[in-house]
């Protein structure tokens, strides 16, 4: 009997702290829970697009075409480094042919080139040059060679447009001009020349 009082008196004593250890177990289990839970996955956050290349070309050529499968331009270089946030190429060393609908091709070079994603407008930089070869107009006459020289010009091959804020150089048939800035367009006939227009005609017939 005096063993089962013994007994009976402990377990009465340790009743009294049975509910605090139940609740550090449960406390314990909770915290081991969170601990170990998956967490939910979290939306990636776009990262800002920065404007360094994704990809370099080295020796390269790359053609565009319309979508009757007819090449509109072929962009050669040394190197070129594409940048995603503009979707521009740019290159070293440019050489690009251009073609327009009824099959003329104009010849961009220079030292530097930034070209947009279809070729349809070029930025040209140090020795810039532009070249029309004789092409036969629309009215059968023959148009002379004309070329375009600046340190900076800017092509759009789609409109067969050309122009500089920087001083240009214009051969065509033997004559020479020169001006502060220009602006020219091939499919109308234009050439606008600002600033200090300086020209040499050499009398030859075009």
């Amino acid at each position: 009997m005096k063993m089962f009082a013994l007994l009976r008196d402990a377990w009465e004593r340790l009743s009294i702290y049975l509910p605090l250890v139940l609740m550090v177990l449960l406390a314990l289990g909770t915290y081991w829970l969170v601990r170990n839970a998956p967490t939910l996955a979290q939306p990636a956050v776009a990262r800002p697009v920065n404007h360094e290349p994704d990809y370099f070309l080295r020796n390269f050529s790359v053609k565009t075409f319309d979508a009757s499968g007819r090449l509109r331009s072929d962009i050669r270089g040394e190197q070129a480094w594409h940048y995603p946030d503009t979707d521009t190429l740019e290159i070293a060393n440019a050489n690009i042919r251009s073609l327009n609908e009824q099959g003329h091709v104009t010849v961009s070079t220079a030292k530097r080139a930034l070209s947009n994603a279809d070729g349809s407008e070029v930025q040209l930089f140090g020795d810039a040059v532009v070249v029309r070869e004789p092409v036969k107009g629309a009215d059968g006459r023959m148009l002379p060679r004309l070329e375009l020289r600046s340190e900076f010009l800017h092509a759009y091959t789609n409109v067969e447009r050309v122009r500089s804020h920087l001083p240009v150089e214009l051969l065509r048939n033997g004559d020479r001009f020169t001006a502060d800035r220009m602006d020219y367009d091939n499919l109308d006939r234009l050439l606008q020349l600002d600033g200090r227009v300086r020209g040499t005609v050499s009398g030859r017939k075009p």
